[in-house]
């Protein structure tokens, strides 16, 4: 097993996992990364998908809505605007998720009518939601 660095997953109702592993793969709004002891230091904001990370004790996942991500060569802290483990993501927080990036594009589309950017950011976060479910195998709702 390569070198370990502290990992934290932290949202705001609780902290979610403080683990030593070897890698965490961070879904960034920019693309997906990895991030590994001694990485430059770096500050990301996330997307909607899975976070990997992977430890002495084996795999993990988790589901992220968004966030920010901060490395530094001793360890990753994330940010998350909501975090739930894989093994314990149901089709209802699923669909409260979806639902919640539902609203606000439509929310979007309401307020900025002849501005597309605020109404396509909204567009490509009810995207990244909805792969993140075929990802972990949850379909969306019918909305």
């Amino acid at each position: 097993m390569a070198e370990t660095m502290q990992f934290d997953l932290v949202s705001p109702e609780r902290r979610v996992a403080s683990l030593q592993v070897a890698a965490v793969q961070i879904p960034g709004a920019d693309g997906d990364l990895t991030a590994m002891k001694d990485h430059a230091p770096l500050i990301t904001t996330l997307r909607p998908g899975v976070l990997s990370v992977d430890g002495p004790d084996g795999e993990a996942k988790f589901v992220v809505t968004g966030g920010f991500a901060e490395i530094s060569s001793a360890g990753a802290s994330i940010l998350a605007e909501r975090a739930v483990p894989v093994e314990d993501m149901t089709q209802e927080i699923y669909h409260d998720m979806v639902k919640s990036a539902h609203e606000a594009h439509a929310k979007a589309r309401e307020t900025f009518q002849n501005e597309p950017g605020p109404v396509d950011d909204a567009a490509k976060l009810l995207a990244d939601m909805v792969a993140m479910g075929d990802h972990i195998g949850i379909s969306p709702p019918n909305l």
